[in-house]
């Protein structure tokens, strides 16, 4: 099954950078194919378009009993859903240098560990590169000696950085900690102190687990110089492939880890039911009862798959999709060594990414995702909801390098330029096209001193030299006496030369920063779009 498209992957993400302080048949075994780098959107802030108006000419039906998801060829339709009462704030990214004590989820008890990241002071753009070939991601029983070498060899490195820098955010442990400190309490959400960021048990879950694989494989293809490394997915919906994969069962492989529960090693069949059942065919028998109801049967709407809306201010853990509940949660529990306390390390959130299993058991995950939005049924696809496309994550990279995410043009304007602000905005055309930015309806107080400066895939946070390709221009005005005290109006920036003089290759977008000079406050900008340049005389 081809998963999405990084270019078609839902909301924002924030890269750091360390300057630190202490198929036909989607359930099959098909490998799942990424981009090894995609079209530059310009931050993970890309809208959940991808699928949006796929309409495959292609039609079947669904068999309502034991099947392999997917036979049949179901595809998705083009549906979007926006949930009216979205008048909040989307989640924002967490605030490291507040990263505080993780909590086991369910006992509320302090655990002892540290899951808190490195501390960066440096934030900027992150871009999705330009797309030169497809990472696939391939079935993790079905992978060669030569991928399995390179796998191991890739984890050895990454493992050795946390001897060798325990501070380097690309670490196994640091890693590892990601989620133990978005999902045991160590972030608060930024604004609500002791308001614990949660990325599970809502609409979040999918979208931040992509990000983190997507970082994850970046950073090991990294460290072996191969950029077209890509994880391998436990393909546990496929009869074939529902034992654990036995490259991670090999003792003294890099992929092994000891903490699991022995009894549910190779040949043991995974059980998404949960129910210890010792017949093989039955535990077959349910596991595709299972995903077939989480996928197509007990969905009656998009957010019963995705998960219930959460929101800037919002209590963590509204309420988990049916995947995540489902299928997602078993494979956590079965594989965690229940004789451990909290059932480290799969068993519990805060230790899951000390497996290397957690990775492929996640690649899996995604798939279903991919996999659900090309399903031909009633559900739609697609969330709309400005509060779950600008949501926003955190994350070091390949390069420890720090990035902070654009925001989609649509729900921001007007926008008082109270602050640096980075907007994603569309091109009239691909590629070195001859285009006009437009800023609409700028409303000034004409009695203050105004000025604000535009730049065009800039990465510096505050730019302050203008003699550099990315500076497209500037709007001031002196004060003085109006009736209304308030002006309004539009500027037009040719970016042609623009284009010429910075690398955009195919892109379809931009990222506009808007930098305030002086009294941003006293500015609110009503609009922003790129239009193909007009005739050159009045």
């Amino acid at each position: 099954m081809a998963a999405q498209t990084m270019a078609s992957l839902p909301y924002s993400c924030t890269v750091l950078t360390t300057n630190s302080r202490p198929s036909s048949k989607p359930f099959s075994a098909k490998p799942s194919q990424l981009p090894t780098d995609s079209r530059r959107s310009h931050c993970f802030h890309v809208s959940c378009n991808g699928g949006t108006n796929q309409n495959p000419s292609a039609e079947g039906t669904v068999d309502r009993r034991n099947l392999l998801l997917g036979l049949g060829g179901l595809y998705g339709a083009a549906n979007l859903v926006s949930d009216s009462q979205a008048y909040a704030a989307p989640i924002e990214p967490p605030e490291f240098k507040n990263c505080g004590v993780a909590r086991d989820v369910q006992s509320n008890k302090i655990l002892d560990v540290n899951c808190c990241p490195p501390v960066t002071d440096k934030v900027i753009d992150y871009k999705l590169p330009p797309v030169t070939n497809l990472r696939t991601r391939p079935a993790a029983h079905r992978v060669s000696k030569e991928y399995i070498a390179k796998f191991e060899e890739a984890i050895r490195r990454m493992k050795a950085l946390d001897k060798d820098d325990p501070t380097d955010p690309r670490g196994f442990m640091q890693q590892a900690n990601i989620h133990c400190a978005y999902c045991n309490g160590a972030h608060d959400q930024v604004g609500f102190k002791d308001l614990d960021l949660q990325v599970h048990n809502s609409w979040l879950f999918f979208p931040f687990h992509r990000w983190y694989l997507y970082f994850y494989e970046r950073i090991l293809g990294k460290l072996i110089d191969d950029p077209t490394f890509s994880l391998p997915f436990w393909n546990w919906d496929n009869p074939k492939g529902m034992q654990m994969p036995r490259i991670f069962d090999k003792t003294g492989s890099p992929l092994y880890n000891v903490n699991r529960d022995q009894i549910h090693r190779p040949p043991a069949l995974l059980d998404l039911s949960l129910s210890n059942i010792s017949d093989d065919l039955q535990v077959v028998v349910n596991n595709l009862s299972v995903m077939y109801n989480e996928m197509i049967r007990s969905v009656n709407s998009t957010l019963d798959f995705m998960g219930q809306p959460y929101r800037k201010g919002d209590n963590p853990s509204p309420g988990m999709g049916s995947s995540e509940r489902g299928s997602h949660i078993a494979a956590h529990v079965w594989v965690g060594n229940p004789n451990n306390t909290y059932g480290e390390d799969m068993g519990n959130f805060y230790s899951a990414g000390r497996d290397i299993l957690f990775y492929c058991h996640h690649g899996n995950v995604d798939r279903m995702w991919s996999i659900w939005r090309t399903l031909k049924t009633d559900v739609p696809k697609d969330i709309t909801d400005p509060d779950f496309l600008n949501a926003a994550f955190l994350f070091y990279d390949e390069n420890k390098a720090a990035r902070a995410c654009a925001q989609k043009a649509e729900g921001l304007f007007p926008l008082t330029l109270k602050k640096i602000t980075r907007v994603l905005v569309p091109k009239s055309a691909k590629g070195k096209a001859d285009e006009v930015l437009v800023l609409e309806n700028i409303e000034t107080d004409a009695t203050q001193y105004v000025k604000f400066d535009v730049f065009v895939n800039d990465e510096d946070d505050n730019a302050k030299e203008l003699d550099k390709a990315e500076y497209a221009g500037t709007f001031a005005q002196v004060p003085h006496k109006t009736k209304s005290k308030k002006d309004i109006s539009n500027i037009n920036l040719r970016l042609t030369e623009l284009y010429e003089d910075i690398d955009i290759d195919d892109d379809d977008t931009i990222v506009v920063t808007l930098v305030p000079r002086s009294n941003g406050d006293n500015v609110t900008i009503g609009g922003i779009k790129i239009i193909p340049s007009p005739p050159k005389s009045a």
